[in-house]
């Protein structure tokens, strides 16, 4: 079977050897339920207990902060809705470059009474000090900024934000999207929360772990609506009978990506660099070069070549990359993301978003390097540029 390098680790991940292992019992002979009280019932009790507690002390939590969820699109409406759900209708304030599983929530929450507030970026995709400074005066009721692009990479100080808002007063609730951000960079749910960071969200597919399984971890004096009403699994806040073996295989995911990240980041930064010097030399504009980014991220364009036309060469040519984020692959256009940065709406056509991950090394790059010298040539002698 034809199998293409695979550069696209922000939009998923591939199952480790040992999660997969860790999972296979719970698909088999370990069938109970966690709410059962037999032993079968009580093993998978125990299963889901070690679990939470391994994702707890990957992300700097207590276990009873730990809520599993389906993804990280849930973990994230769980949030805005759920924390919007509790309080009287006001303003919620989200960066101008969330995932759409923050944009679309407070959009609906927006139809429903709420004011919205997009906080705009840099032409680096960081938070506008200016703009920032603006939006704390309005004293939003709920406030998401993601502490890792899944596009750009970029990385934002959330712990200088969220004390921003709690110096500013108000009842400001602050959320940040940590999906992209664990197992690449130190995530110190702790830390955040000494800041003033109320809750986040992580995702098991991202790090080497079953798609299916996430986790929005919350300071436990956050009151939130549930999003599904039923049996009170989750502590009331998430009905339903736990997706066992994915929890299993997530909490694995974490302790691993939590043991491998420092030299994982190391490697990965240095074929990212290897990546990005070349494709300075072709042309690429590199975006949010000097921003704090993933170490495994690269998002570029060159000019006069349209992105998803490059995605279909370069994946005939053995490379699977993106031309954004894979949970709006379906929108017709420039990256939105890239628009608010401000970027050149013909230039953000063209975008193109490589992420590294565990199985990429620097032949794979260097072919990939070839076979986009090649393409693009191939393409500008088609469209005569």
């Amino acid at each position: 079977m034809f199998a293409p390098a695979y550069f696209d680790h922000n939009a998923t991940t591939p199952l480790d050897p040992a999660v997969r292992s860790a999972m296979l019992p719970w698909l088999g002979d370990r069938c109970g339920n966690a709410s059962a009280r037999h032993e079968y019932g009580r093993a998978a009790k125990r299963a889901l207990d070690a679990a939470r507690a391994q994702v707890a002390a990957a992300v700097g939590a207590e276990p009873d902060e730990v809520v599993f969820v389906s993804g990280g699109s849930e973990a994230n409406n769980l949030f805005v809705k759920g924390a919007a759900g509790r309080l009287p209708a006001g303003l919620i304030a989200v960066g101008a470059t969330e995932h759409p599983s923050v944009l679309r929530p407070a959009e609906q929450l927006q139809r429903r009474g709420w004011q919205l507030r997009r906080i705009a970026v840099d032409g680096e995709g960081r938070v506008d000090a200016d703009d920032w400074r603006t939006v704390l005066a309005l004293r939003p009721a709920l406030v998401s900024v993601m502490l890792a692009n899944n596009e750009t990479g970029v990385v934002q100080d959330v712990a200088a934000l969220a004390a921003d808002a709690a110096r500013a007063g108000g009842t400001s609730c602050f959320h940040t999207d940590a999906v992209q951000a664990l197992g690449k960079v130190a995530v110190d749910f702790r830390a955040l929360k000494r800041a003033g960071v109320r809750a986040l969200s992580v995702s098991a597919h991202k790090i080497g772990g079953p798609q299916g399984a996430a986790a929005l971890i919350r300071d436990r004096r956050v009151d939130l609506e549930p999003l599904i009403a039923g049996g009170g699994q989750e502590g009331g806040l998430r009905s339903g009978t736990e997706n066992l073996a994915a929890i299993v295989g997530f909490g694995l995911a974490c302790e691993l990506a939590a043991a491998r990240r420092v030299e994982a980041a190391a490697r990965l930064q240095a074929l990212r660099a290897r990546l990005e010097s070349a494709l300075a030399g072709m042309g690429a504009t590199i975006f949010a070069a000097t921003a704090e980014r993933l170490p495994n991220t690269c998002y570029f364009a060159l000019p006069g070549i349209d992105g998803e036309t490059l995605v279909g060469q370069l994946d005939r040519a053995g490379f699977a990359v993106a031309s954004g984020s894979a949970c709006s692959s379906s929108e017709v256009g420039p990256s939105q993301t890239l628009l608010a940065m401000g970027v050149d709406p013909l230039l953000a056509q063209g975008a193109l978003r490589v992420s590294l991950g565990a199985g990429n090394d620097e032949r794979q790059v260097d072919d990939f390097l070839a076979a986009v010298q090649a393409t693009t040539q191939k393409l500008r002698r088609l469209l005569g540029v």
